[in-house]
């Protein structure tokens, strides 16, 4: 392994986020072949207690050498192989806070313990063969999952139920590439082999494959979220809405224009699929410098969004400020949102449609009033639909990396497939045959390089 993921010794890391003033348990967690050793020095226990794996110890986290009490506290024995990382394991569980949590660590560190590379939990786990890649990347998917839904999808993963499909693709292939190889050693004596049932399995191979870079996209939405910026004119009721969205007064709320001068930010689920809501500034020409730039801000909020929703007020029309912000947008994925209409008659209203563009999805709300909201997320959702990323009853979903591996895969079986179609000799089936195994077990990690490791762990947590 490179230097960055050198997983001998003994290893040590804090294992919770610490936060001043906050937290009640703080976890210290080491692994490797003097977990015990180091426990047994720090660690003092009243009475007759037995050291066994699985067991939760009471006592003292003491200095070795002044004996100074440090913390009170529980310690976790597990010893290998059954540990997360199949290694003998011990946690101490400290006091919350910051304080108790970073001594334990420099004791652990001054006494033979070093601390932990980020991710190096995780992967001496997978090393090991407690994991494979896709599980431990469900892993950290899961400890960053922003709704039920991305943590229910990264679960599906840890369970393996990425993995078993690709390591089936895997076998599959190997049974093909056995075939051709035992005609090309053992030619004379074997039947000729079968060049459509080869094709047909390798279609089939394809085809899931296919699939499986379906989910890329979903997984993606789940991962990352949506971002929604709320544009629009000065005073149409933009802050009014992200408050009764997002069911809080994360934005002030006036009858002067111009009072939001910076972008807003809150956090949503919707249908399963995390939303981040920009509240952005007014935009207008204006001469006060500050408020320049929180209308340029909001260009840039809305260029990076995924989706935007152009808020009008009711009450006034389709202005031609609306209009000029419209022509902004409008390469944009869009909503139309008429708000304040709680201040219009019915007969307005219909007056109202017909000024505006029909070219795009287009709402009524009275957002003070807290009505429209739930028109506004099923809007949301059917173009979330319309686009075919759907956030609902997925088993899986397939990252940035699997999407790469799994496309290799298809691009080596499609080159078999033209190779057998130009009736090349076996040896050449082979070759690509081979490319689309070795891709495939690069996802599960049974076909894996140093630089797919570090790349993969150096994202997690060093407690992780």
């Amino acid at each position: 392994m490179s230097e960055v993921f050198a997983t001998t010794g003994t290893i040590a890391a804090i294992a919770t986020a610490v936060v001043p003033q906050q937290g009640s348990v703080g976890i210290v967690r080491v692994s490797g072949s003097e977990a015990m050793a180091l426990a047994q020095t720090l660690f003092h226990t009243p009475g007759r207690q037995v050291w066994e794996s699985h067991r939760i110890l009471y006592g003292y986290i003491r200095h070795p050498q002044t004996q100074q009490l440090v913390d009170e506290a529980l310690l976790l024995i597990m010893k290998a192989p059954r540990s997360y990382t199949r290694e003998d394991v011990v946690e101490f569980h400290c006091h919350g806070g910051i304080m108790a949590v970073q001594q334990v660590l420099q004791l652990c560190l001054e006494n033979g313990a070093r601390l932990a590379q980020p991710g190096e939990f995780t992967l001496r786990a997978f090393l090991n063969g407690r994991l494979d890649l896709t599980q431990a990347e469900g892993i950290a998917d899961l400890v960053g999952a922003k709704s039920p839904q991305a943590a229910q999808t990264a679960l599906a993963g840890l369970q393996g139920k990425l993995a078993h499909p690709i390591r089936q693709l895997r076998a599959n292939c190997l049974d093909i590439l056995a075939e051709i190889e035992a005609r090309i050693d053992f030619e004379e004596d074997l039947p000729p082999l079968d060049d459509k049932a080869i094709i047909s399995e390798i279609e089939k191979i394809a085809d899931e494959i296919t699939r499986l870079l379906a989910t890329k996209d979903k997984g993606e939405l789940l991962r990352t979220g949506l971002k929604v910026a709320i544009v629009g004119r000065p005073n149409v009721g933009k802050s009014s809405l992200l408050n009764a969205w997002s069911q809080s007064d994360r934005a002030i709320v006036t009858d002067l224009p111009g009072t939001t001068r910076d972008v807003v930010e809150s956090q949503l689920v919707v249908g399963g699929i995390p939303v981040q809501v920009l509240d952005t500034a007014g935009i207008r020409e204006t001469t006060d410098q500050v408020e320049k730039i929180g209308v340029e801000r909001s260009r840039r909020a809305a260029n990076a969004a995924d989706l935007v929703l152009l808020t009008i007020d009711a009450s006034a029309g389709w202005t031609e400020g609306d209009r000029e912000i419209y022509e902004q947008v409008q390469h944009r994925p869009l909503i139309l949102v008429i708000n304040k209409i709680d201040l219009i008659e019915e007969s307005e209203r219909k007056s109202l449609q017909s000024e505006i563009p029909n070219s795009k999805s287009k709402i009524f709300t009275a957002a003070a009033q807290n009505q429209g909201i739930d028109a506004l997320e099923t809007v949301i959702l059917d173009i979330v639909n319309a686009g075919k990323v759907q956030a609902a009853d997925m088993d899986l979903a397939i990252n940035q990396r699997q999407s790469a591996a799994l496309t290799q895969a298809k691009i080596s079986l499609e080159q078999v497939q033209a190779t057998i179609a130009q009736q090349l000799p076996l040896d050449f089936w082979t070759i690509d045959l081979r490319g689309a195994i070795q891709a495939l077990g690069e996802i599960t990690g049974e076909e894996v390089t140093e630089s797919v490791l570090d790349r993969i762990f150096s994202k997690f947590c060093i407690g992780k």
